[in-house]
């Protein structure tokens, strides 16, 4: 008789052990990330690798079992297409306020970020952009319009000093594509090469649509150039070097931000051989924190990640910290908080200064040989 009391006493404790986790286990709370980037045309295959980055971030931010007030936050993205479009990127900013998201992440191209950027201003929404990279995204002086990666008036003066300095560039060409991104980088690049007394022995610009180079190469032929740089995205680059070299015009093709990849390589062939373009950030981190997230996205998503992701991945991360840090998911202490924030992340020390812009960035310079994107050269970054 004994034995069966002991018995179901040691049962009822077991049972009140087993419930008493559950009964003090904080509630669930539901945190919309808005996320905005293209997943289809041209550059949907950068957005698609953009989000699946920024999917790795929210499962890890998840296990970490942040809680404000007693409620265990649960991050969630709301992702949306903004199609590389300025009317469809204004749209999915109005849906995401609309949808009470804690911040967001986006946009992909300067043309779509920086008018969206009026809207999360008004809204008090944190904005952090993982490629918007004009410097006129921050120059309107929101408080809200943060940047996880360099402006391109830091990348086209670091590009210029590596033409002249480095590549003893005496001739140059340069060429945009007539868009804000390119034309921008591409204004900053001539005046460096100016300042620096390199010689521009023609200026151009194309429309981002085109496909007929005729008129350009024949004038770029006549100049006969010994580099020409180009402000643009990769598939018109790639297309411009095969066109320079059908044209015999040797020199080397100097890209902008937003040309190191796979789709260049495919698309250029054997004519892609010695272009150089400058990018932000490391080319990798030796440290385990950024080995595990590659090793967690290839294992995950069956490919190598892409140039941006890692920005991609901090983008959330940061936006985590912050609200840890202020203790709250009210928009006015995140965005306070995210003033001061100092995180360190897969692309390194992430601070932001006055403007939204990241403190102390890092470029590295790459350069195709044999059909691969090589580092040349790591710059900038010192505190």
């Amino acid at each position: 008789m004994k034995w069966l009391v002991s018995m179901k006493w040691l049962y009822l404790t077991a049972l009140l052990s087993a419930s008493f986790p559950m009964a003090v286990m904080a509630a669930e709370r539901t945190v919309l990330i808005g996320y905005a980037a293209p997943l289809s045309g041209a550059s949907g295959s950068v957005g698609t690798s953009l989000v699946q980055a920024a999917e790795l971030a929210v499962e890890d931010i998840n296990r970490q079992d942040i809680q404000i007030d007693g409620e265990h936050l649960r991050f969630q993205l709301l992702t949306q297409n903004d199609r590389s479009d300025p009317r469809t990127g204004l749209l999915v900013a109005d849906y995401f306020v609309k949808s009470n998201v804690v911040g967001v992440i986006g946009h992909w191209n300067s043309g779509v970020g920086i008018p969206a950027s009026r809207i999360y201003k008004d809204a008090g929404i944190v904005q952090i952009a993982q490629a918007t990279t004009s410097h006129a995204y921050t120059q309107q002086g929101f408080a809200t319009a943060f940047r996880i990666v360099p402006h391109d008036d830091e990348g086209a003066r670091y590009t210029a000093q590596y033409v002249v300095r480095q590549m003893k560039g005496k001739r140059i060409a340069v060429l945009d594509d007539q868009t804000l991104f390119g034309a921008g980088y591409a204004d900053q690049f001539a005046q460096t090469v100016r300042e620096l007394k390199g010689e521009l022995v023609n200026r151009q610009s194309i429309s981002s649509h085109t496909s007929d180079f005729n008129a350009v190469l024949r004038a770029l032929k006549q100049a006969d150039p010994d580099l020409v740089f180009f402000g643009g995205l990769d598939a018109q680059a790639a297309q411009l070097v095969r066109e320079l070299r059908r044209f015999d015009i040797s020199a080397p093709l100097v890209g902008a931000g937003g040309t190191v990849g796979q789709r260049y390589l495919q698309l250029a062939g054997p004519a892609g051989e010695g272009t150089v373009a400058l990018e932000p950030g490391y080319p990798a981190h030796q440290g385990a924190q950024w080995q595990q997230f590659e090793k967690n996205y290839k294992s995950r998503f069956g490919d190598d990640m892409g140039l941006y992701a890692p920005f991609s991945y901090d983008a959330i991360e940061v936006l985590a910290a912050a609200i840890k840090q202020a203790r709250s998911l009210e928009r006015g202490k995140i965005l306070a908080a995210m003033h001061r924030i100092r995180h360190n992340g897969l692309t390194g020390q992430i601070s932001f200064d006055a403007e939204g812009n990241l403190i102390n960035p890092v470029f590295t310079v790459f350069q195709v040989k044999n059909q691969k994107w090589l580092p040349l050269k790591t710059i900038g970054g010192k505190s």
